[in-house]
């Protein structure tokens, strides 16, 4: 089963995303109820680290805190954009937390994650480079405020690959005060 640990976005963040989603040939555009905020991917795992990964995950708890989705960017390799995705505000909380994900996912046994943390919220993956299209896109977007969301829980997702884009399911809610399966 492949998991990844995220925040859930409100509808109103996601309609607001998915109406700058537009003007770029080579886009791949992340349906609405597929946006979400990666606190950590964990890949593929078996049952029993599944079942560990639900209790570990459960210690985590911050206060609940604010976060603004704010500004556009990408990320690419070798100079070519492959990756289009909306910014977050630094904020301690978000820092807090996902900080705390990742301890109780090392607690697990999965190994300590390399990369950086960078937070974002993907927007589209890129096919055929379309340089102009991208530039157009993060010119028009840049100043792209959604507003602050209030951050009171994430979840435990698992990811279902097939023809089209992965499905995401949500196995179980971590509130700040219980998890909910």
């Amino acid at each position: 089963m492949r998991l990844f640990v995220a925040l859930p976005l409100p509808e109103r963040v996601t309609a607001a995303l998915e109406r700058i989603q537009e003007g770029v040939l080579s886009a791949y555009w992340v349906p609405p109820e597929s946006m979400h905020l990666t606190l950590r991917y964990i890949g593929e795992a078996d049952g029993g680290t599944f079942e560990d990964l639900i209790e570990a995950l459960a210690d985590v708890v911050v206060e609940p805190f604010p976060l603004e989705i704010a500004g556009v960017g990408h990320f690419e390799r070798r100079q070519i954009p492959t990756t289009l995705w909306a910014g977050v505000m630094p904020s301690a909380g978000l820092t807090l937390l996902q900080g705390r994900v990742e301890r109780a996912c090392q607690r697990v046994g999965l190994p300590p994650e390399r990369r950086k943390f960078a937070p974002h919220v993907t927007l589209a993956r890129l096919g055929e480079p379309d340089l102009e299209g991208v530039r157009s896109f993060l010119q028009r977007n840049n100043l792209e405020r959604v507003g602050a969301m209030p951050v009171e829980g994430f979840n435990l997702y698992s990811s279902h690959l097939g023809k089209g884009p992965p499905i995401y399911r949500a196995e179980v809610e971590y509130l700040f005060e219980a998890p909910v399966a």
